[in-house]
């Protein structure tokens, strides 16, 4: 419909599709937002969330990119410019990897960077060159309330996700006013990625113990996502939203 606050405009989530990227997915083409969904190795969540869209009258296409690799993002952005325009970016992809420091290989860093700080680096590259010339635009970039408060066993975590949060600010002065830049800054959300999968008993025991004293929905962390590219948010520029239940207050 029309009347829609992001309709006309088309977005890309990468990492979009479970978690929080899929709750974005959700939210941006609820506000009718055409949506290119990003994802790597999980074609039939994806295709399921691109059927569901479809038949609620919206629009969306599953686009497979692995966006620590600067191939299969320069693969990713060519095919959706093939389609049109991209008003809307929202880099969600993100892994996590608790292990002391000393123990954490090369290997590791560069993974855990590759995907949670270089692979924001390239899709806002590629999103701001297209974007700058049309003179309009937003970018989302999530982060993380670890990027703020640092935590044992997670430096190569805390590292990336505060390095989203410089980017973001960075290129926020850069391109303004323009393009919007903002960021998210989650605390502790129920997703697969805190799970015993991912994390000690200890660290799932921490991620709890904040003044909210329990996880996050990913709905809610979309629903900031959604306030920043809105026209509610047209004031909004370099900023991080804390929406992490009082784990960080900053």
């Amino acid at each position: 419909m029309s009347d829609l606050p992001l309709s006309g405009q088309v977005a890309l989530v990468t990492g979009a599709a479970t978690g929080i990227g899929r709750a974005t997915v959700l939210a941006l083409a609820a506000a009718g937002a055409k949506v290119w969904i990003n994802h790597f190795g999980q074609a039939q969540a994806a295709t399921g969330l691109v059927a569901r869209i479809t038949a609620a009258g919206g629009w969306a296409r599953a686009v497979e990119a692995d966006v620590s690799s600067a191939a299969h993002v320069e693969a990713m952005f060519e095919e959706i410019f093939a389609v049109g325009a991209l008003d809307i970016l929202v880099n969600n992809a993100g892994i996590i990897l608790e292990k002391p420091f000393l123990e954490t290989s090369e290997d590791d860093w560069a993974t855990l960077l590759g995907v949670d700080l270089s692979a924001v680096y390239r899709c806002c590259r590629h999103a701001l060159g297209h974007m700058q010339p049309r003179g309009s635009g937003s970018i989302v970039n999530i982060a993380s309330e670890l990027g703020h408060l640092g935590r044992e066993k997670y430096a190569a975590y805390c590292t990336a996700k505060a390095g989203v949060i410089g980017l973001t600010k960075s290129l926020a002065r850069e391109f303004a006013p323009a393009i919007r830049i903002n960021g998210v800054a989650p605390g502790p959300v129920d997703t697969p990625m805190v799970s015993a999968e991912n994390m000690s008993a200890e660290m799932i025991a921490k991620e709890v113990a904040i003044p909210m004293g329990r996880l996050g929905r990913p709905e809610e962390i979309a629903a900031a996502v959604l306030f920043l590219v809105s026209p509610q948010a047209s004031f909004f520029q370099g900023q991080m939203l804390g929406a992490n239940g009082g784990a960080w207050m900053g």
